[in-house]
């Protein structure tokens, strides 16, 4: 088998969800013992499930970007857990990233863009009749990814 070695930073899609947390949390430990860096990526999407996912990030803004509130979101989500998990967070290797797009899609195309050695993410683990009606972006993810996939469940 003749796989190219790379050094490619793992790639960690976040939804601000506590399963996101949980990969990321997951990939921070995984970027340590492998030397990797940490990318956080967020897809910017407002689908029709859920219109105003990031309209708390823009309470005091009328006439505000969706990107504005997305950036203000990602901000926070890794404040909030550098002040929780700070010793996992003291490493220069973290970057993070926002783009636009379907999350599934998007997540492939930055993974092959910045030639991620692995993806960490997160699963709520929909079942029956929500997972058949709206699919798993992580399901999609594992089975298109050209790179190890790991999948990350929290136990809250």
């Amino acid at each position: 088998m003749n796989q190219k070695k790379t050094a490619g930073p793992i790639l960690v899609p976040v939804d601000f969800s506590v399963p996101s947390e949980a990969a990321l949390l997951v990939a921070l430990e995984l970027g340590q013992c492998l030397e990797r860096p940490v990318l956080v990526l967020h897809v910017i999407h407002d689908p029709g499930s859920m219109p105003g996912y990031y309209s708390g990030a823009l309470k005091k803004k009328q006439l505000a970007r969706i990107e504005d509130g997305a950036a203000t979101m990602l901000d926070e989500f890794l404040k909030r857990l550098t002040k929780a998990h700070g010793a996992l967070f003291k490493r220069k290797q973290l970057e993070s990233m926002l783009v636009s797009g379907l999350p599934s899609s998007r997540i492939l195309e930055v993974a092959d863009k910045v030639d991620a050695s692995m993806i960490v993410m997160g699963s709520k683990g929909l079942t029956g009749w929500k997972h058949l009606l709206i699919g798993s972006v992580a399901e999609q993810v594992v089975h298109l990814a050209r790179v190890p996939v790991t999948v990350v469940k929290s136990h809250l």
